[in-house]
């Protein structure tokens, strides 16, 4: 076949607009409608808004702006949603952003029963689900996602944690005080497995409503059962309420523990920190851990009319960054790409070092078990807890192989 000069300038022309493609590069050409969307969902203003809320937007914000403000040249642009611990609000307002908002991702710490109806429906649209606050483990387990990651802890983890420490403080028998919705029954049931495999017995227990103002009649419960551990299961200012009113009883110096598995340290500030005194915790981290955490905890509080972060917050802030640069290495903002990358890739930022996502989702971090001092040995403020040795991921968090999750490798 002859080629003419005509068809040399249509060859030149077509291998010209090739290599002008390959010089932009693929992620200009690859991130949807130009812009990389991410949502911020949970209690903006409810009885759990302390412990994320405003502060992880503006933990998300903050993220954005250390990592430059755009990614692979697009915009990076923050929606926010307020799903007042209300399923039908959190889910439709998931919903809304996938179908007609063109969100790339949502950052969740939502109730259980908000965030287990979201990763359903980020794994049908196969966008990721970046969870940090939100603790069923089963978001890891029977209801698994590959298109979903937990940063922090869960309800196997802390219940873990913190039956070993009463079971090693001597404590034998158990009375729980549990939220009478999914995050108090799972912990109360994880416990629960902890405590009988430890030689320990659960004597009793009573639910009771999300926002209780009046816990009286729960504590006089817990305190006529005799049990040698009292353990509250909320969270928010259901936690904050119940140990102040626990203090008024003067439970613990009856001799009875009085003890929580997950507390956000705005709730020691909440109770005050005398009625919070001597709280055997676990944390994922804390603002004061090293001179890295302290270095960003003081430009978030600079922003936060001087407020301290929460884990949860400093949760957000890891999992806004680990996704831009996931995204900046995949070249787009394709979920499964970007979720290949994450979990490809080890995560390093203010509050982790070097640390994998497990197959099934889990950051694999390291926690810590805290004490919360008596205000006289605070040499300034905020200085709330005698942080402990880092306890190994692998001593923490479910076995993967007992988790039910369904696409992990068996």
């Amino acid at each position: 076949m002859r080629t003419t000069s005509s068809n040399y300038c249509k060859l030149g022309a077509t291998a010209l607009a090739a290599l002008l493609a390959l010089g932009a590069g693929p992620a200009s050409a690859q991130i949807s409608d130009d812009v990389v969307r991410v949502g911020i969902q949970g209690d903006m203003s409810g009885p759990y808004s302390g412990n994320g809320g405003p502060g992880s937007v503006l933990a998300a914000r903050m993220a954005v702006e250390d990592f430059g403000g755009k990614v692979n040249g697009k915009a990076i642009e923050i929606v926010i949603n307020d799903d007042q611990n209300k399923p039908d609000v959190g889910l439709n307002a998931a919903r809304k952003w996938l179908d007609s908002d063109k969100v790339d991702a949502i950052i969740g710490g939502s109730a259980s029963s908000i965030a287990l109806g979201v990763q359903t429906l980020m794994k049908e649209k196969q966008k990721p689900y970046l969870i940090a606050g939100t603790v069923s483990s089963d978001l890891t387990g029977k209801a698994c996602s590959p298109m979903a990651v937990q940063f922090l802890v869960d309800t196997y983890a802390l219940p873990k944690a913190g039956v070993q420490g009463l079971i090693n403080s001597g404590a034998k028998t158990f009375f729980f005080v549990t939220v009478d919705y999914a995050f108090g029954a799972a912990l109360q049931t994880e416990a629960t497995k902890f405590i009988e495999a430890a030689g320990g017995k659960v004597v009793g227990s009573v639910k009771h409503p999300l926002g209780a103002t009046d816990y009286s009649s729960y504590l006089l419960q817990a305190q006529s059962s005799g049990a040698k551990a009292i353990v509250i299961l909320n969270a928010g200012s259901d936690l904050s309420n119940a140990l102040k009113q626990a203090a008024e009883f003067k439970i613990a110096k009856g001799g009875q523990a009085v003890s929580v598995f997950g507390m956000t340290i705005n709730s020691v500030t909440a109770m005050g920190q005398d009625v919070a005194a001597g709280l055997n915790i676990t944390v994922p981290s804390y603002w004061d851990k090293d001179d890295e955490s302290r270095a960003w905890s003081k430009r978030f509080m600079d922003r936060n009319n001087g407020v301290v972060p929460t884990y949860i917050m400093m949760g957000v802030y890891s999992a806004m960054t680990h996704y831009l640069k996931a995204v900046q290495a995949a070249g787009t903002d394709a979920g499964p790409a970007v979720m290949a990358k994450m979990k490809s890739t080890r995560i390093s930022d203010a509050f982790m070092k070097n640390v994998s996502i497990r197959e099934d989702g889990q950051v694999m971090r390291p926690l810590y078990p805290v004490v919360v001092k008596p205000a006289s040995e605070s040499k300034s403020k905020y200085d709330y807890y005698k942080l402990g040795a880092a306890i190994p991921p692998e001593q923490i968090f479910r076995p993967i192989a007992e988790g039910g999750c369904d696409f992990v490798k068996k």
